[in-house]
């Protein structure tokens, strides 16, 4: 018999780094979550990530059990990454931070494809190329 779902958690943390300090511990805590466990699985499911923020799927279970499941970086973070940046724009339309190229658009699109909701590598392509506009990003031929 399968174990009853009490709560399903998004968290993002980064990898191989995570504290229970706020705001994972108190959102763990109010979920039944012992914050010391999943700090110590979370780390050691990504020990190789070595801080690069990682999103995560926590699924709790009726007797206080609970399962991780480990996505990828968000598409911001990837995009910064590439550009070389800490932040975007304030003011996308206006100030541009920086430049990546279409090749680096495509690794990225590659590396989060299983979490998109996209068909085809290229409408992937374009809503990674989407996010970068919005965070003030140019996309170079």
């Amino acid at each position: 018999m399968a174990k009853k779902v009490t709560r399903v958690l998004k968290l993002m943390a980064p990898g191989g780094k995570a504290t229970p300090a706020p705001p994972i511990g108190p959102a763990l805590g109010a979920a039944g979550v012992n914050p010391g466990q999943f700090v110590q699985r979370f780390n050691e499911m990504t020990r190789e990530l070595n801080g690069k923020v990682v999103g995560c799927v926590l699924t709790v279970f009726a007797d206080r059990t609970f399962d991780i499941e480990i996505k990828s970086s968000p598409a911001s973070v990837l995009i910064l990454e590439a550009a070389g940046k800490e932040k975007g724009s304030g003011t996308p339309n206006t100030a541009k931070v920086g430049s990546i190229t279409r090749e680096q658009v495509q690794r990225i699109a590659q590396a989060k494809m299983a979490d998109l909701n996209a068909g085809t590598i290229e409408s992937a392509m374009r809503m990674i190329e989407g996010t970068a506009r919005s965070m003030g990003v140019t996309v170079e031929a």
